[in-house]
């Protein structure tokens, strides 16, 4: 009974942390050559005091809560990054955008705790 009760937690956990359908990923390492991109937005979806400790100038704040209410501030045509701060709330994030008709969205894998 305990095995099956761990595999279903082991299950739970990599079902969480699968992107969403139709979201691309990409490492810290690859977004620095993005950075620069005028045709796209950046989006950091932590907390406004994980946000004002460290970030990437480029990135504006909306906090994963906030996310589904300042949608229309967004343009679902352009390309789309998200981060946080490991990749687990971006990953949230990406497939709130998808659902909403966003077309080009990117997960940030890692987030900040690789950004260097």
């Amino acid at each position: 009974m305990e095995w099956i009760l761990i595999g279903a937690v082991v299950a739970f956990i990599v079902w969480r942390m699968m992107p969403a359908k139709g979201v691309k990923t990409m490492t810290t390492t690859d977004l620095k050559g993005k950075l620069n991109d005028k045709g796209t937005q950046f989006i950091d979806v932590r907390t406004p005091g994980e946000f004002k400790g460290r970030h990437i100038s480029q990135f504006q704040n909306i906090p994963l809560d906030q996310l589904p209410a300042k949608l229309s501030k967004l343009d679902p045509k352009k390309e789309t990054y998200v981060i946080c701060q490991s990749g687990m709330r971006s990953s949230r994030a990406a497939g709130i955008l998808k659902k909403a008709g966003f077309t080009n969205v990117i997960n940030v894998r890692g987030g900040m705790s690789q950004w260097q």
